[in-house]
Formats: structure tokens, sequence, C-alpha cells
């Protein structure tokens, strides 16, 4: 699926003279190359090719822009909306470091840590955040901890002690209530599910 929102910005599209098209995943020269022989294959004359942009010099019709990104995609490359959704790729990848890199940090200010490592204001970032995925980034992050909390009852054998300090939980206890209040079961009985699940396999 185009990352782009086509219906939004089809009239956009069709009174731009030139315009800034984002890549994400174009991290070499094999990358720009490549690009630039999809840009030829579909006719489409551009500025320049740079790591992670490019520059075209007209407007794109959706059915270009669709048949663009579907040739990127084959090649592990994929558009991007624009600068709000990069900005939103980064405060996600500076959440999964919070998350699955927590025995690594310090116990973290969450929104000092993200603001810093995508170098915006917290406010404005999680603005952001909400009204593209509509969900905060403190329910985000819950939500991430819980998926590893998980991870970490099915394949680890630590304790939730060690679960819940690893993850900078307050107490067992906080971690319990955070766990139930998200999948409806208590860690202990969800790895005693898993476990029952896994000898009968």
């Amino acid at each position: 699926m185009l990352v782009f929102d086509l219906v939004s910005q089809a009239d956009s599209f069709e009174n731009l003279n030139s315009m800034m098209l984002l890549i994400r995943n174009m991290e070499s020269e094999r990358c720009k190359i490549l690009v630039r022989n999809e840009l030829e294959k579909l006719g489409l004359r551009y500025k320049k090719v740079e790591i992670g942009e490019v520059e075209v010099k007209e407007d794109i019709s959706l059915e270009k822009l669709k048949l663009f990104d579907r040739a990127l995609r084959i090649n592990g490359l994929e558009l991007i909306e624009n600068k709000a959704n990069l900005l939103i790729d980064k405060i996600k990848e500076a959440i999964a470091q919070l998350v699955y890199h927590s025995d690594d940090l310090p116990k973290p200010n969450y929104s000092d840590f993200i603001s810093q490592k995508v170098k915006h204001d917290y406010s404005y970032l999680s603005n952001l955040f909400s009204n593209k995925l509509g969900v905060t980034i403190e329910k985000y992050i819950i939500l991430q901890k819980i998926a590893r909390v998980k991870e970490i009852l099915m394949y680890d054998k630590l304790s939730l002690s060690d679960i819940a300090f690893t993850l900078h939980y307050s107490s067992v206890a906080h971690l319990s209530n955070q766990f139930k209040k998200v999948t409806g079961l208590t860690p202990s009985f969800y790895r005693h599910l898993r476990n029952s699940r896994g000898n009968k396999t």
C-alpha cells in the first residue's frame, strides 16, 4: 500500500512543476542507480537523486506514482509521504531503543530521550504522533513494553522481578497491573499458558 495519502494529496500533485520525493531504506550508491533507472523507465525527468530523496522536474500522475512506489518496494525501498512520516519513524526508532535496549540505558525520562533523539520539541512530536497514528506516544510506549514483556515471558527464564527491573518498571505490581490492563492476563498466567501450549507441541 502506497505510503502517500493519494486522495487527499492528488490536487497538490497535479499542480506541482517540481516535487521532492522522500524514499525510505535508500542507503547506497546502488540504491541511487536503481532509483534513476526506475524514474527513466517511467519517463520521469529528475533534477537530482540523493540518498533518501529525489527531486523530479515535473508533476507526477497518481498512476505513475503508484508504479514508481511498486518498483521501489520490489527492491526493498519505499516512498515516504513527507517529513512528518520521517519524524514518526524516528520517534518509533527512539522508542524501540528505549524498550529493546533498556538494559544498556539508565532509567530514562521518555520525553527527554525522544526529544533528544529526534531533535524536536516533545510537545510538537507528541501532537504529531497522536494526530498521525491515533495513539499517544505514552500509550505506544506501553504497548511496545508489553510486547517485549511477552517475548521475555515466552523465551527467557527471567523472573518477574528481573523483567520489571530490566524494563524500568517501578515494581512487579506496576508491571503486572499494566500487563493485565493491556492483555487481560497476569504475566504469570500468560507464561503458564505459553508453557502449557509449548509442552503440547
